[in-house]
């Protein structure tokens, strides 16, 4: 029986993520793997959450073990803006939120009732490959910003818009993840955050601000203020996540918009799942109202800093001079271009056969280039995988470098 008759044409564009794929292989075999984006289990509040859970099953099961509504508990949504007010400095209507399973389905979301075939949707480059692949199913016309050590290039970006203006061409929104971003590391400088609001309002086009890691700043040198604050006209639409800082197993996240759009993003999460899940809002809500988090916070950015530190020492030490590579001030990833005629997924299969693993970087870009390019996380290895990892990774480049 052959079903690709049956398929629906979207199917076409539903990407498989390297990323995922990747692991099932390194699960395989006895590899150091810079590949996931793993937080370190070390982490996890398990005491507390362990007494929470307990706690909120016996006095709450008949509410946590129960249907919710789809844009969140209220109990929840409450704590969540509170939250947010405290560490972000978003003022958050629990009415403008909508409580998703994690962030990749907020992005989802968002994707399946903004955008339509033939928009244009700008994105950074590189940028979060799971995001890239929810916005290929609805067919967008991409256009790419290239980032540096200070994000975003804005003015690259403002020139693109000149384009597109001219061109006609209708612009539906931009995403990015201005704070420690995914892949590649870098935080946006606080005039290039004003300036690309600024550029919405003239452009006249939505920002999905993807936050994940605005609060897993290291360096306290670096402003980490959120778009959000910064906009004015409704045009800032917000993305947060539970993953990275409590646990990416409770599958929370969460949109914060504009109050009609919220009203749309619920009635697609209606046909999708009718509500993230009870318990995990409960339980979650119960751990926001003790601090947990924010007692956790501080141990997590020194934990992931030492671990940064130690793969930045050894890159230095053995990385050829002719590769550059990120030195992000918070987050869980690294950026690695070799500046060479050398294809990093041909050269993985060499790493995995000598233990180690990386994600290669084309994936990260919405046109499959930077072939040269490789993403390295931090926050799960050991430092003693990072050194051993990171010193066969070197020999590897060296080798690949000596015959391109």
């Amino acid at each position: 029986m052959r079903y690709n008759r049956f398929l629906s044409a979207d199917t076409q564009f539903m990407k498989a993520s390297e990323i995922r794929e990747l692991l099932k292989l390194v699960e395989q075999r006895n590899v150091i793997s810079f590949a996931g984006g793993l937080p370190d289990p070390k982490l996890f509040p398990v005491d507390e959450l362990s007494e929470i859970a307990k706690e909120v099953i016996k006095e709450m099961g008949s509410k946590a073990l129960q249907y919710a509504p789809t844009k969140g508990v209220t109990l929840y949504r409450k704590e969540l803006a509170d939250f947010l007010y405290r560490n972000r400095g978003i003022r958050a209507d629990p009415e403008d939120i909508v409580v998703t399973v994690g962030s990749q389905q907020a992005i989802d979301i968002i994707s399946r009732t903004l955008i339509d075939p033939g928009d244009v949707v700008i994105v950074e480059e590189p940028t979060y490959l799971a995001a890239l692949n929810a916005f290929r199913v609805r067919r967008p016309r991409f256009v790419g910003v290239p980032v540096d050590d200070n994000g975003m290039k804005v003015e690259v970006l403002e020139e693109k818009l000149k384009k597109l203006r001219e061109e006609g061409a209708k612009i539906k929104l931009l995403y990015t993840i201005p704070i420690a971003q995914n892949p590649a590391g870098v935080t946006m400088s606080p005039d290039r955050k004003k300036r690309l609001v600024e550029l919405a309002e003239e452009y006249d086009f939505l920002i999905v601000e993807d936050d994940v890691y605005g609060l897993l700043v290291f360096d306290p040198n670096i402003d980490t203020t959120p778009l959000t604050l910064l906009d004015k006209s409704g045009r800032v639409i917000y993305v947060g996540s539970f993953s990275k800082m409590l646990s990416p197993g409770m599958r929370l996240g969460h949109i914060v918009g504009p109050r009609e759009l919220i009203d749309v993003f619920e009635r697609a999460k209606q046909s999708i799942d009718l509500h993230t899940p009870s318990l995990t809002q409960y339980i979650t809500a119960e751990a926001l109202r003790r601090g947990v988090i924010e007692r956790n916070l501080p141990r997590i950015r020194e934990h992931y800093k030492a671990k940064r530190d130690a793969m930045i020492r050894v890159m230095e030490e053995k990385f050829p001079k002719s590769v550059w590579f990120t030195r992000p001030a918070g987050g869980m990833f690294l950026w690695v271009k070799l500046n060479a005629n050398v294809d990093t997924s041909e050269l993985l299969q060499r790493a995995i056969e000598k233990g180690v693993a990386y994600v290669p970087g084309k994936s990260f870009f919405h046109d499959y280039s930077g072939k040269d390019t490789m993403r390295l996380n931090f926050s799960y290895p050991t430092v003693e995988q990072i050194e051993k990892g990171i010193a066969i990774l070197a020999e590897l480049i060296r080798e690949a470098l000596g015959s391109s």
